[in-house]
């Protein structure tokens, strides 16, 4: 395996940077800077978090994705796809649990670019990344129901069919100045692009709203719109780096969550890091950014924050603004550092129903609704797993659904494997035309009397091991030679090797011996390093199917 070699993106950007790229920089990460804001504020809130947490992340995260990442152009912060994992952490072991499991999920994510799993992790099936983006976006869409209405309830439910319960037998309680705050704001939100596509219409909705709710609760005496400052306490004061407490027992608990967050941070940062190289014409480092995404989540916890990973919508709008290189990134959390700094009082007078408006945009989005009705027309097996990944996702939890998602594609993944691989049995001729491993200008082959030649067609695996002694089952004859055709078969694993070591042990006990034609260079290595020689004897494995067949009449000859 080649030597993994750590270069971020900034060290080679930086050699032929020039102030024409710097102020395309500076705009990108400005607009960026701006955009991220509301969405930081929303992702903490609905995370189970205080707004300036959010923030947080997106500045301590958002810098060193930048800074130590294997992409020009990534943004990164907290993201959507995070918030029921962290919620869920967080009411079952707290804040300290939480910065617990990031902190496990930064390791993981550096390990697996240390081993170079930047590109294995690409391939996770298509089907489960539907699968559990849409559950959670239907499940960010449900946990908004409460303040998008105004609904007055005490406690809400965490299970998803309960919650759902909760809110149709309390709908009669919907405040109508809240739902008209949230259902205004989403309405602003869509309609903000067809005027302007820099400026993010969830900045516009959140100013438009909060003046709106300031101009009826002064002049109006309209109180019941809930605020950011109603719900949290809004400080604007860096938190000191703080390492949390760690024990054995709790890490041990943490450790399946810790791999959610990471496999999910891999899956959302790679996704947005290709995307992006598509539109800019570049080619991300998987392995560069996999670290990055590791160390900003080593980091993002010490100062407060939560786990962080490439946001898609968020690199888009550096991409569009002119971003091309790390500096717009860095440029961008330091715009979010002076926010948080000189405006952070502010937030409180945001409405909550506003954010909610916020999320529930996101979530649509999220949804993907479009490329999970394409999956629906595909073969059974993949719908299967986009069916019950999207169930587990919004009826259990995201850990569940990629746990069971993953196992369910892998198996059906084997069973496509074993499906390719056939055995068939040639009685009579072998036709020299229709095959590879034939010397010399033969117009046929005859297969002699005594002998039985099996072909096996594609790879010997554990999938498809059981085959061979079916298809040698269904016949009751006995031959005295059984050859093995292996010209086609790729590879072999272990299970393959200990079922044809089994079939040469019976057959011997049965007099019957098993010589092997056309094995390939590769197979062979396999062979002979596991000691199948020892067993078949090096004299009984051939070339090709002439020595197969020739070997076959001298072993009859001796034998009579």
């Amino acid at each position: 395996m080649k030597a993994f070699e750590y270069k971020p993106k900034l060290i080679s950007t930086l050699r032929h940077y020039d102030k024409k790229t710097f102020m395309a920089d500076l705009m990108a990460g400005l607009i960026v800077g701006i955009v991220a804001l509301p969405l930081a504020i929303a992702f903490g809130i609905a995370s189970g978090v205080s707004p300036e947490k959010g923030i947080i992340t997106a500045i301590v995260a958002g810098l060193a994705i930048s800074i130590f990442g294997g992409s020009k152009v990534q943004i990164g912060g907290p993201t959507g796809a995070f918030i029921i994992i962290i919620y869920g952490i967080i009411q079952q072991y707290g804040m300290e649990g939480l910065a617990i499991a990031t902190l496990m999920a930064g390791a993981f994510l550096v390990l697996f670019g240390l081993l170079h799993l930047g590109t294995i992790i690409k391939y996770i099936p298509y089907p489960i990344v539907v699968g559990f983006t849409s559950g959670i976006a239907v499940t960010i869409f449900t946990t908004q129901v409460k303040d998008l209405l105004g609904l007055s309830i005490a406690s809400v439910p965490s299970d998803f069919i309960e919650k759902w319960w909760v809110y149709i037998q309390n709908i009669d309680t919907i405040d109508p100045w809240s739902a008209a705050v949230g259902i205004l704001s989403v309405v602003v939100i869509m309609l903000t692009p067809k005027v302007s596509k820099k400026i993010p219409g969830s900045l516009i909705a959140i100013i438009i709203m909060t003046i709106a709710a300031l101009i009826l609760k002064t002049f109006a005496g309209v109180n019941t719109i809930e605020t950011i400052g109603d719900r949290f306490s809004i400080s604007n004061e860096l938190p000191n780096a703080a390492v949390p407490e760690m024990t054995w027992e709790t890490i041990k608990s943490l450790v399946s969550p810790a791999i959610t967050i990471a496999i999910l941070g891999a899956i959302e940062s790679l996704l947005s890091a290709t995307v992006a190289d598509g539109v800019v014409g570049d080619h991300h480092d998987s392995n560069t950014e996999l670290v990055g995404q590791g160390i900003a989540n080593l980091l993002s916890p010490l100062f407060g924050g939560i786990p962080a990973t490439g946001a898609i919508a968020r690199t888009m709008t550096n991409i569009n603004n002119g971003g091309r290189t790390p500096i717009a990134g860095i440029i961008h959390a330091a715009v979010l550092l002076l926010i948080f700094l000189f405006l952070m009082p502010l937030a409180q007078y945001i409405p909550m129903a506003c954010l909610a408006g916020v999320l529930v945009v996101v979530s649509y989005g999220m949804s993907g609704w479009r490329s999970f009705l394409a999956l629906t027309k595909n073969p059974k097996s993949d719908v299967t797993v986009l069916v019950i990944t999207f169930l587990l996702t919004i009826l259990f939890d995201l850990t569940i659904a990629i746990e069971v998602g993953l196992i369910i594609a892998c198996l059906l993944f084997m069973r496509r494997m074993a499906e390719t691989t056939d055995v068939k049995v040639v009685m009579d001729e072998i036709d020299p035309n229709e095959d590879t491993d034939v010397s010399g200008n033969l117009e046929h082959l005859t297969v002699p009397q005594g002998v039985e030649v099996y072909e096996i067609n594609g790879p010997y695996f554990f999938g498809a091991g059981n085959k061979f002694e079916e298809i040698m089952a269904a016949f009751g004859d006995r031959p005295k030679v059984r050859i093995i055709r292996m010209r086609k078969v790729p590879f072999v694993d272990s299970t393959g090797i200990h079922n044809l070591t089994n079939l040469c042990e019976m057959s011997r006990k049965e007099g019957i011996q098993v010589v092997l034609s056309g094995v390939n260079p590769n197979v062979e290595r396999v062979l002979e390093h596991a000691g199948f020689y020892k067993t078949l004897g090096k004299e009984n494995i051939c070339s090709h199917i002439n020595l197969a067949l020739a070997k076959a009449e001298e072993i009859i000859k001796e034998k009579e």
